[in-house]
C-alpha cells in the first residue's frame, strides 16, 4: 500500500499560490526566519511563480481564442497555426 506521504497533492489554485507567495515574502522580509529557511522559501516561491505564470498563460490563450460572432454570441475560434 503506498505511503500517504508520497501522494502528490493537487497543485494550488492561482489564488492559493498567490497567498502562499505573499506569506513567504512577509516572513522573509520581516526577518522572522533564518537564512536557510529564507532560501527554502525563495525556492518554493519561484516554483509558485512558475505555476502562476502557467495558469495565466493558459487563461490568456483561452481568451485569445474567444470572439464574438455577428449576433454577439461568444464563439471559440480554432487556434492559428503556430510557426515551428
Amino acid at each position: 500500500m503506498p505511503d500517504s506521504k508520497t501522494k502528490k497533492s493537487p497543485p494550488p489554485s492561482f489564488e492559493d499560490a498567490v497567498e502562499k507567495l505573499e506569506d513567504a515574502i512577509e516572513r522573509i522580509e520581516s526577518g522572522e526566519i533564518g537564512l536557510e529557511e529564507s532560501l527554502e522559501q525563495y525556492t518554493d516561491g519561484m516554483k509558485l511563480i512558475n505555476h502562476c505564470r502557467n495558469i495565466l498563460d493558459k487563461a490568456e490563450n483561452k481568451i485569445k481564442k474567444l470572439s464574438l460572432d455577428a449576433d454577439k454570441n461568444i464563439v471559440e475560434q480554432d487556434a492559428p497555426n503556430q510557426p515551428s
